[in-house]
């Protein structure tokens, strides 16, 4: 049977807190659904869910004790680690997220875990107090760096008698979001991606700046579709008010100039970079000590040089192997304005959108593009940015692949 058709596999780790039954609900949902689940517990799990009733659910034997022998002559661990698709941790104690972290693997969970290829997810369920504890907090932050996709805990009354974070969250958005890990392709797998998103400011004086209307959800889209299809993302960030995806690198930047001297130092390492940032054409020639006061009546000038055009240094250095990717946000022409910038910044892409278009301008979650490259242009409808970054990534897949045909 061809790896596409196979039934995927899922192992289900069972962590000891008192949100364990709730695994069982997990694991009849993810069978609903076709997959086959194995389950791996930990010994403090056992004593409020006992493994007979998950291997009477799974139909599969339990892995529990590291030293046990199997009934079939293979190491367990190694095994299953191999089997899965994806392995799924559900709830996730502040233990096993430490554990984790740190690469200790002292348990047939831990040690299964750290020796799998599969994407990891985990469910963490916790006091709330452990959720919000600085060490846990770090771990969090440690396996997001590392690519775990995360399910955060809900916030609610707990078993405990407190209230807040750390409950574990409904069972069935635990187990769809499983499915879609699943089912996501992983075609960026080995790559190496930067994006840029997000504004520029440009001071002015100690508390004014020139920026613009760019809310960075483009290039935050972009960089969340290419780490969840297996790439190795660094995201460029401007200061924007939006989460960061979970699992990349973020490199934050407020000016121009600063925005250029992190691309410079990353580029050579890319395979692709994308450059969805918009960053200011203009910076104040001198920034003013003090704030600037009104003047009686009197008019107030600005003098402004030119910033460095950050898409066309990058392109001047651009070496063999790598596809470079820009935007051209218009308010008109905007087609031959990125026709001009594609070849002007040796770019392979470019993404032009008409900004003054109802559902493609800022701080909206829909956008309308067309695609250029040298040889074609794709227009598209409104779409959401989630969609629209998954286009662009496609469009950048196949010129790779062209590139290796010719």
């Amino acid at each position: 049977m061809s790896t596409e058709n196979r039934t995927k596999c899922v192992v289900l780790g069972v962590t000891g807190g008192i949100a364990v039954y709730k695994a069982c609900e997990i694991l009849r949902l993810l069978q609903k659904r076709g997959i086959d689940v194995f389950v791996v517990m930990t010994k403090n799990a056992t004593r409020f869910v006992s493994p007979l009733t998950f291997e009477t659910l799974s139909g599969h034997p339990v892995a529990v004790d590291t030293f046990e022998r199997p009934a079939t002559w293979e190491v367990e661990h190694i095994a299953l680690a191999k089997r899965a698709d994806l392995f799924l941790i559900a709830p996730a104690t502040a233990n096993i997220m430490a554990k984790l972290a740190n690469g200790i693997a002292d348990d047939m969970l831990s040690t299964t875990a750290l020796a799998t290829r599969a994407p990891v997810m985990i469910a963490p369920a916790m006091n709330t107090g452990m959720w919000d504890n600085p060490a846990t907090q770090q771990n969090l932050r440690t396996l997001e760096a590392r690519g775990v996709q995360i399910i955060a805990p809900a916030t609610g009354h707990l078993a405990c008698g407190d209230s807040g974070a750390g409950k574990l969250e409904a069972v069935e958005t635990i187990a769809e979001r499983a499915v879609q890990a699943l089912e996501r392709r992983q075609d960026m797998r080995g790559l190496r991606v930067m994006v840029t998103a997000g504004p520029t400011r440009e001071a002015l004086d100690p508390v004014r700046y020139l920026s613009n209307r760019s809310s960075g959800k483009m290039g935050y889209a972009i960089a969340q579709a290419a780490r969840e299809r297996g790439a190795q993302v660094t995201l460029l960030t401007g200061p924007v008010a939006i989460p960061a995806p979970q699992g990349v690198e973020i490199v934050p930047f407020t000016t121009t100039m600063e925005l250029l001297e992190c691309a410079k130092a990353r580029a050579d390492g890319q395979d692709v970079i994308i450059q969805a940032a918009a960053p200011a054409d203009y910076r104040a020639r001198e920034i003013a000590a003090q704030k600037i006061k009104k003047q009686g009546g009197a008019g107030l000038t600005l003098e402004l040089v030119e910033n460095p055009d950050v898409a066309a240094t990058l392109g001047e250095r651009k070496r063999s192997g790598q596809t470079f990717v820009g935007f051209a946000a218009e308010t008109q022409d905007a087609i031959a304005h990125a026709e001009d910038k594609l070849v002007r910044k040796n770019l392979d892409l470019i993404v032009a959108n008409d900004v003054t278009r109802p559902g493609a301008g800022f701080d909206v979650d829909t956008n309308i593009v067309t695609m250029i490259t040298r040889s074609a242009q794709m227009q598209l409808p409104l779409l959401s940015k989630a969609d629209v970054a998954e286009r662009i990534l496609d469009q950048i897949l196949a010129l790779r692949e062209q590139r290796r045909g010719d």
